[in-house]
């Protein structure tokens, strides 16, 4: 016998629209409607629930919403739906009502078929049917959307609905994965690529086209990848390399000006300019010790250059009036200089500048009593123009018999040429010295020359410039299948802490900036994925201003353009953090897609709470009380929120972020019994920490007999 849709519609409705809004509908419950289990749906389903669903009759088809909240209200009268007996007396009967956030409309585009779509033309009125869904429809709102290709989970609010994505929208807009620290966002990571690879694979029959690069602080992710999953193998690089990874190796001269500038904590006003032009010399082959460019002749050619530019700058900005005294003494100190070099350089008109000089400082100077000290003081009276324009003349003719003035010539001191890590602190005191400012960059030189000292980072950054960087593309960011690696893991764990977030700024914005340049190129985009594991480290908010640049700063700029602009350019960026309190706003705003996991702090709840909007906050309540491997998905690759358990992931393709088992260890078995055996082989450990450089037991009972006979 079959039902008419009337009687389909009589069957499952469970109450009446009472109030309307555009963010809230509030539902007034029949009284026979399901207290607990509802069985006129087809299958026994738990209602009503908080963040279930329910269908509201609309003039486009089914309204579909979202329960925020139950209660129950006392009513002076009684409501029974199609009962009526006069002749008995009916009792306050207690009336329960939800409350709905209105999420799309589900269209019926054929008998059996309908679409989801987020949004509405139309509210219901107030005695509109409010419905329960079918399963069919409850797959239709959590399923929605076109290419929904990779599965990763299921909705048990939805009939245990499987629950996939499209790759296009949860990679190509930027994903956030937030929770605390045990609630499974690294399983989910590490899920979202494993399942993409694998249905990749399946869809073409062959190992797919993928590029991921994930930059692990902890060094976890190796294992879940060690199996190849999609044919796609995983490159490990870690410090050092061993038996299954590589060596890391991002070249100094890899960095930039700005990267330098923040790993070397150089001042703005002298350092951080000797340092550019410092690394514009040595990228142009042209350092302290390399031909032509150490010559006497070249470095008077600078030290004019320079002076020309700075008088220069003082005639146009009128600094030879407002600041004559300052200017007169640097002034005189080129005189002093200069006068030193004249008989060294008989053919460079040195001394026409000499005498240029003597004649606008004679005409300013002046001096005055200095009654406490009882001597005399000299200063500068504002510089007439005519003998500034005479100094600047006599420059530019004693340049012109050395070539001319050395304007920032060479390579951009960002571009990529490779050369010496150790040439860079040389050529800077070099520099120095020719500008006679040795003693503003003494202690820097020399904290360039500690941090390269170090083992740990010299192995790292100064390769002696052998690497070639078409190869270091390909090893990094992957070559074409089936000769790719499409997973690049870059273990950052044991890279030093002065060094870790420079060297995360370099990597992040060489896989950015290649994608420009293959787009500028070749006309279409390279998509590549990157993922940032403790993000709240490395893309931290932070002030700015300072004297320095702090590696931190730098480290999350690089993020926040690759979340403006990276997807322009084929960039998908996933982060992952268990405080996103802490993570820069401006990237975190550029996230399309969230899957939240469990969150207990109120700061990184509130935080969540702005990103969302208003009517969808109430989903957001259950953060504190999530189970582990559950999560809210919701954003651009959702049609609307979901609450979603993700699929499992066998323990040996989980990423290495275990909580330890204490209770095992000290017992030595497991739950089931098996063995649990942890030794403290600290000798391995030392040997593998000192590198082999620590000497042993012998080697400190024999340090005495090496000492003089003198000493007791």
């Amino acid at each position: 016998m079959s039902i008419s849709p009337l009687q389909e519609i009589e069957g499952l409705q469970v109450g009446t629209v009472d109030f309307v809004s555009p963010d809230q509908i509030k539902v007034l419950l029949d009284v026979d409607s399901p207290e607990s289990v509802a069985l006129n749906a087809g299958i026994p389903r738990g209602f009503p629930r908080v963040h279930s669903y329910l269908m509201i009759m609309v003039e486009e088809g089914y309204l579909v919403g979202q329960i925020e909240w139950l209660t129950v209200e006392r009513s002076a009268f009684p409501k029974r739906r199609g009962y009526k007996d006069f002749g008995v007396i009916d009792l306050p009967f207690p009336l329960r009502r939800i409350s709905v956030n209105p999420l799309g409309t589900l269209m019926r585009d054929a008998p059996d078929s309908c679409r989801f779509r987020r949004g509405t033309d139309s509210l219901p009125s107030i005695g509109s049917r409010v419905l329960l869904p079918t399963d069919g429809q409850l797959r239709a709102v959590v399923q929605s959307g076109a290419r929904q290709r990779v599965p990763i989970g299921r909705s048990r609010l939805a009939a245990n609905a499987e629950v996939a994505v499209d790759p296009d929208r949860i990679f190509g807009r930027h994903l956030a994965v937030l929770g605390n620290t045990g609630s499974g966002k690294s399983c989910s990571v590490a899920g979202l690529v494993r399942w993409s690879l694998e249905r990749a694979k399946s869809a073409v029959g062959e190992i797919p086209n993928v590029r991921f690069v994930i930059l692990d602080p902890n060094g976890e992710y190796a294992r879940a990848f060690a199996d190849d999953p999609g044919g796609v193998q995983a490159q490990v690089f870690r410090l050092g390399g061993g038996d299954d990874a590589s060596p890391l190796i991002v070249p100094s001269w890899f960095w930039t000006s700005s990267e330098w500038s923040s790993f070397t904590q150089a001042t703005a006003r002298t350092q951080r300019p000797l340092l550019k032009r410092a690394l514009r010399d040595i990228r142009a082959g042209r350092s302290a010790g390399s031909g032509d460019e150490g010559s006497a002749a070249l470095a008077l050619r600078r030290y004019l250059s320079s002076s020309l530019v700075s008088v220069r700058r003082d005639l146009r900005s009128g600094a030879i009036r407002n600041d004559a005294t300052k200017f007169g003494f640097a002034l005189n100190a080129v005189h002093t200089d200069l006068v030193e070099k004249v008989t060294g350089f008989p053919d460079a008109k040195l001394d026409q500048v000499v005498g240029a000089i003597q004649a606008a400082l004679s005409a300013s100077k002046a001096t005055f009593l200095d009654k406490v000290k009882k001597e005399e003081v000299v200063y500068y009276r504002a510089f007439e123009e005519a003998p500034v324009v005479a100094v600047v003349e006599a420059l530019k003719a004693s340049l012109d018999t050395l070539g001319g003035i050395l304007e920032a010539d060479g390579p951009d001191e960002d571009i990529p040429i490779p050369f010496h890590a150790s040439e860079l602190a040389d050529h800077i005191q070099v520099l120095a010295e020719q500008e006679n400012v040795s003693q503003y960059v003494d202690f820097f030189v020399s904290r360039i020359r500690t941090l390269l000292s170090d083992l740990r980072i010299r192995q790292v950054i100064d390769d002696g410039a052998q690497t070639d960087l078409a190869e270091w593309l390909g090893d990094y960011i992957g070559r074409d299948a089936p000769s790719s690696k499409g997973v690049s893991i870059i273990d950052l764990s044991l890279v030093p802490s002065e060094a870790v977030h420079v060297l995360t700024a370099v990597l992040a914005r060489f896989v950015f900036e290649a994608l420009q340049r293959y787009r500028k190129l070749n006309g279409a985009a390279l998509p590549t994925v990157l993922i940032m594991e403790e993000a709240h480290t490395f893309v931290k908010q932070y002030r700015s201003g300072g004297e320095t640049q702090d590696p931190a700063q730098v480290c999350c700029q690089v993020f926040e353009r690759i979340a403006r602009e990276g997807r322009k350019f084929g960039l998908g960026l996933v982060l992952s953090s268990q405080r996103p309190s802490e993570v820069s706003p401006t990237v975190l705003s550029q996230c399309n897609t969230f899957l939240l996991h469990r969150i207990s702090n109120d700061r990184d709840q509130e935080i969540v709470n702005k990103l969302v909007p208003d009517n969808l906050r109430g989903l957001l309540r259950e953060l504190p009380s999530l189970p582990s491997q559950n999560a809210i998905l919701l954003g651009w690759a959702s049609e609307l929120p979901v609450l979603v358990r993700m699929h499992d992931l066998p323990r040996h393709h989980q990423p290495h972020s275990d909580d330890p088992d204490f209770w095992d260890v000290w017992t030595g078995a497991d739950p089931d019994g098996r063995p649990v055996e942890r030794h403290s082989n600290w000798e391995v450990v030392a040997e593998d920490w000192q590198g082999g450089l620590g000497g042993g037991k012998e080697e400190a009972d024999a340090g005495p007999a090496s000492t003089s006979e003198g000493e007791g």
